[in-house]
C-alpha cells in the first residue's frame, strides 16, 4: 500500500511539474512575440530571393508596413516591374490579394505561398507563437554559437501555416531556427535566422533563410531543395497614416 501511495504522489508531482514547464514556456514564447513585434508602426524593404534548382533565380522588393496591435499589414510590390503595384492587405481579420491588371481584390490566406516562393504569407505578419501553440517537448542544445532552448510546438487552432514546429530558442529570447512540420510528421520546411537588427528596443531579422523539404529538382541524382532569402532594408518604427491600410491605399499606388 505505502509503493502505491509513493507512486501515486511521484506521478502527481510530476504532473505538477509539466504543468509549471508548460507555464514556463510558454512564458518564453510570449518573450519570443514581444521581442519581434511592435507597439506602433513598422515598416521596411524587403528583398524575396527565390531559387529554384534547373530553372535560377528569382528576385522580389517589396514595401511592408504592419501595425501589429491592430492585426493589420499591408505589402507592395516594387519589382519586378511585371508585379509592380501588386499588393496584400491584411484588415479585420482577412487578407486580401490586388492585382493592379484587373483592379480586383481576391480573398487569400496567411497559409498560402507568398508569390509562389518557400515563404508563406504568415512569415510577414507578426509572432503570435504564444496564442497559438502549445508546448510538446522541450531541450536544451548548442546550435553553433548559441545556447538554445528547443521546443516542439503543437498548435491548438487550424488558422495556422504549420500544425507542428520545433523551434531553436536563444537565451536571448530571439529564435535562431524553426522546422515546419505536417500533421504527420513530415518535415515541410526549415527556417535560419543568424542574425538579427535592432529597431528600437525590438529586434527585426537581418536575412531569413527558408529551405523547402518537398519542392526542388533532382539534379544528377541528388534531390536539391528549392530555397528563399528574405533580407530586411530600412527598417522604421515612423508612424504611418491611417489610410495606408486600405484598399484605397492600394488602388492609388498601384496604378
Amino acid at each position: 500500500m505505502k509503493r502505491v501511495r509513493t507512486l501515486a504522489c511521484l506521478c502527481a508531482f510530476a504532473a505538477v511539474q509539466a504543468v509549471v514547464a508548460q507555464a514556463d514556456f510558454k512564458a518564453l514564447l510570449a518573450k519570443v512575440d514581444a521581442l519581434v513585434s511592435f507597439d506602433g508602426d513598422f515598416s521596411a524593404e524587403y528583398t524575396v530571393m527565390q531559387e529554384n534548382p534547373g530553372v535560377g533565380t528569382s528576385v522580389t522588393t517589396l514595401a511592408m508596413f504592419r501595425r501589429d496591435k491592430a492585426s493589420k499589414y499591408l505589402i507592395l510590390i516594387l519589382k519586378p516591374e511585371s508585379d509592380k503595384g501588386k499588393g496584400y492587405l491584411k484588415i479585420d481579420g482577412s487578407l486580401w490579394l490586388y492585382d493592379p491588371v484587373g483592379r480586383s481584390f481576391t480573398f487569400t490566406s496567411s497559409q498560402e505561398r507568398f508569390q509562389n516562393s518557400n515563404a508563406r504569407n504568415s512569415d510577414f505578419t507578426r509572432s503570435t507563437l504564444a496564442l497559438d501553440y502549445d508546448i510538446a517537448g522541450s531541450k536544451r542544445e548548442k546550435l553553433g554559437k548559441f545556447d538554445c532552448w528547443v521546443l516542439d510546438l503543437r498548435a491548438n487552432n487550424n488558422e495556422v501555416s504549420f500544425p507542428k514546429m520545433r523551434v531553436w530558442i536563444s537565451d536571448d529570447n530571439l529564435v535562431r531556427k524553426s522546422e515546419d512540420y505536417s500533421l504527420s510528421g513530415q518535415l515541410m520546411r526549415t527556417t535560419a535566422i543568424p542574425t538579427y537588427q535592432k529597431v528600437g528596443d525590438r529586434f527585426v531579422p537581418v536575412d531569413i533563410y527558408l529551405v523547402d523539404a518537398l519542392r526542388g529538382k533532382t539534379i544528377n541524382g541528388k534531390f536539391q531543395s528549392e530555397k528563399t532569402k528574405i533580407s530586411v532594408a530600412k527598417p522604421s518604427l515612423a508612424p504611418v497614416p491611417d489610410s495606408v491600410y486600405s484598399k484605397a491605399y492600394l488602388e492609388k499606388v498601384g496604378k
